[in-house]
């Protein structure tokens, strides 16, 4: 084992360049489709939101506030992700070797504690509005307010969301999966405007604590996806994925140790194989080459990987 294991690895360090080009062109590929969902869904939630802080001065609807302070915080959380696939585009450095991957996942860190602090700020404006109520002006154009945060969140979760599981990313699809979720929470602005236009004014400060609420919920189920990546966390059927391509290539009789983890949106993995004891060192570099193929072409996420294999005995 000793001797073929060490020669391949030394050449599959030598074949890897030979994707470096077509990794790369991946890498941009997948970068700028990142940047553009970032873009259109920035553009599209701080146009809502400006919409409905015009309303909110007018109509003092805490509800809509606590919308509308969310919807601006969602607007935000563009900026990280944008500077983080701005950054995926750089090379490898002598200090950063395997790229800048891990600034899109410190970006989804940040996403969180923006939904938290939109979470915060709308929960303490509506706890105050049930303790000295107030009420609201201009009923119909909150509930109206609140059909453009629908359809302002609903455009921008379905570009988050689309890109982020187009390339991959954790980050992306949290914030999409966030911006879903508040489309439902600017419907809730519309049951609270009918409440008030039913003679229930403190119908107004309750949707928007329970606002705060499903935005907590949000940040539960977004944490736990971006920290599970942070701390290399890899679903089990990626690894069953780059596995069975694996031992699908003629010559490996199996595939032992699967490890990746996610760096951004693109997968490091490394694996080890044992083919054939009767296999020649050119035999087993062909057959290491056509693994590498087959789980790139299975697993397209992948920035690079390293493969070693052992005569079975």
């Amino acid at each position: 084992m000793g001797h073929h294991a060490h020669h391949t690895h030394d050449h599959g360090h030598e074949h890897s360049h030979d994707h470096s080009d077509t990794t790369r062109d991946r890498g941009i590929w997948s970068t700028s489709i990142g940047i553009r969902a970032v873009k259109t869904s920035l553009l599209c939630l701080a146009a809502t939101a400006a919409l409905q802080a015009v309303v909110v001065v007018f109509s003092e609807s805490v509800a809509l506030l606590a919308d509308t302070v969310h919807n601006f915080g969602d607007a935000a959380t563009a900026i990280p992700l944008w500077i983080a696939f701005r950054y995926a585009t750089r090379k490898p450095t002598e200090r950063f070797t395997y790229g800048f991957g891990r600034v899109e996942d410190i970006a989804g860190m940040i996403v969180l504690m923006l939904i938290a602090a939109s979470a915060a700020v709308a929960a303490y404006e509506s706890v105050m509005r049930i303790i000295h109520p107030e009420p609201i002006q201009n009923v119909v154009a909150v509930a109206a307010a609140s059909l453009v945060g629908f359809g302002g969140n609903m455009l921008a979760a379905h570009v988050r969301i689309k890109a982020g599981r187009e390339i991959g990313s954790a980050a992306l699809v949290a914030d999409g999966r966030h911006a879903q979720t508040d489309s439902y929470t600017s419907l809730a602005v519309l049951l609270g405007a009918a409440g008030v236009w039913l003679g229930f004014p403190l119908a107004d400060p309750i949707i928007g604590a329970l606002i705060s609420v499903a935005i907590f919920c949000i940040l539960v189920q977004a944490s736990r996806d971006v920290l599970v990546r942070t701390i290399d966390g890899m679903d089990p059927e990626m690894l069953q994925r780059i596995s069975s391509a694996a031992v699908s290539v003629a010559g490996v009789r199996h595939c032992g140790r699967v490890r990746a983890r996610w760096s951004g949106h693109r997968i490091h993995a490394d694996l080890s194989l044992a083919i054939s004891e009767h296999a020649t060192i050119a035999e087993a570099e062909r057959i290491r080459q056509q693994v590498e193929l087959i789980v790139r072409n299975a697993v397209p996420e992948l920035a690079d990987i390293i493969i070693q294999w052992q005569s079975a005995h």
